[in-house]
């Protein structure tokens, strides 16, 4: 895995000025300060503050209590509700000095975090050779490793195998074999995409990158560039005109929600769907015997499906810095750790080790892993916010053919949010 020299120029200084934190704050949020010895400078014994969701929390205890008999430093975990009220309360609490000193969370939380100051640099060192290379694109924001990955999410491709034995090596063959079996009078749709009244363009991006139309550009540190939008190219204007005739011939349909497509999935009335892995528990209890495998692509080129990642982040103020440092990296970046949280979420661990053995235990979890591996971070950054609403919209006039000329509604939109990113 080659390594960004920028990158470990920015954990160096990171790490001094954790350095700095460790040696003159006192204020910590789990009361102490780190030293040598595991203790503030009142003496008192030093604590680590993690906050953690419901379905980790006990995973954590055995090396929460290995590393305060190793280091002789305490870890606290704070059960919190994993989303946005936990996202919001970090950013809020942190310049206060009461936030924790560790915090799980979703990689798209990143650009927030960077931007408010409120997560440090992570120094993974030697460690960083150990995981996959998307998930710590995922953990970085502008050539900077912030966060430690943990487990991995995408969407890949479900066939039912009760109703087609094989899938085609192209989208629109794929949609051909699926309307066969609807005309056969076995299944309703040819394939279902989660979709609904605004479109969905997480589950629609592999089929658009195939097109040669990704989102952004990349700067030479492997971050996206908002100033590079590449989605309003000519191969964005082909997968445009494509969604009218998807949309025309019924293969999407803004009607279809993702609650739906699972539901008639599990029903098994479509021999292929665009998935994740949250839905394979209502598949498995409805008795439909699956397959997951890569996208086809639709436009003739690579399929690049987002990517989501979950780590740990430690924060910009903990006055225990070093000490949660080090119980990120050398502890919760350990093979045990990330096996446990992944038969504690079932999602594939980041650290490939793990994600071997993992996949050793439940095929499921290898082939999205496999096809994830393929992928590419969803982007963190702020100018995300100017992306969602246009491209969602667009997407869903096309579809119901309420858009006019394809190529030039798919330009208009791409004109509007490289208008609201500049602005």
């Amino acid at each position: 895995m080659k390594v960004n020299k920028t990158a470990l120029a920015a954990l160096a200084t990171g790490s001094i000025v954790a350095t700095v934190l460790a040696g003159c704050s006192s204020d910590a949020p789990g009361g102490g300060t780190a030293s040598a010895g595991g203790t503030g400078p009142s003496g008192a014994a030093a604590t680590l503050t993690v906050w953690v969701d419901a379905n980790r929390v006990v995973e954590l205890e055995d090396i929460a209590k290995k590393f305060e008999a190793d280091k002789g430093i305490a870890v606290k975990l704070v059960q919190k509700e994993y989303g946005d009220v936990m996202k919001e309360d970090f950013v809020k609490q942190v310049p206060t000095g009461k936030g924790p000193d560790i915090i799980i969370g979703g990689h798209d939380w990143l650009g927030l975090f960077v931007q408010n100051g409120v997560v440090a640099p992570l120094e993974l060192g030697d460690a960083a050779a150990g995981f996959s290379d998307v998930s710590l694109r995922a953990m970085s924001y502008e050539g900077t490793t912030y966060g430690l990955p943990v487990s991995l999410e995408n969407v890949a491709l479900l066939r039912n195998t009760a109703l087609a034995d094989a899938t085609p090596g192209t989208w629109d063959e794929l949609v051909a074999a699926g309307q066969e079996i609807v005309d056969a009078g076995d299944a309703t749709y040819p394939v279902l995409v989660p979709s609904g009244p605004e479109s969905d363009p997480y589950h629609l991006y592999p089929l658009q990158t195939s097109f040669d139309a990704p989102l952004f550009g990349t700067a030479d540190d492997g971050s996206y560039d908002p100033s590079k939008l590449l989605l309003g190219s000519e191969g964005g204007e082909k997968f445009a005109a494509k969604l009218v005739e998807w949309g025309k011939a019924g293969v999407l349909n803004t009607n279809v929600t993702g609650d739906i497509a699972r539901d008639e999935f599990a029903a098994g009335k479509a021999p292929y769907m665009i998935s994740g892995p949250w839905n394979l528990p209502t598949f498995k209890d409805n008795g439909i015997d699956y397959a997951i495998e890569a996208i086809p692509t639709a436009g003739g080129g690579d399929v690049t499906p987002f990517v989501g990642v979950q780590g740990f982040f430690v924060s910009a103020k903990s006055a225990n810095a070093l000490a949660a440092n080090e119980f990120v990296v050398k502890y919760l970046g350990s093979e045990d750790v990330q096996l446990a949280l992944f038969e504690a979420g079932g999602r594939p661990p980041a650290l490939t080790s793990a994600f071997e053995k993992a996949s050793a235990q439940d095929p499921d979890v290898g082939a999205f892993g496999e096809v994830g591996l393929e992928g590419v971070p969803m982007p963190s950054i702020p100018e995300m916010g100017a992306v969602w609403n246009y491209w969602g919209a667009t997407q869903a006039a096309l579809v119901n053919d309420t858009a006019g000329d394809p190529a030039a509604a798919w330009a208009d939109m791409a004109a509007k949010i490289q208008a609201d990113i500049a602005g």
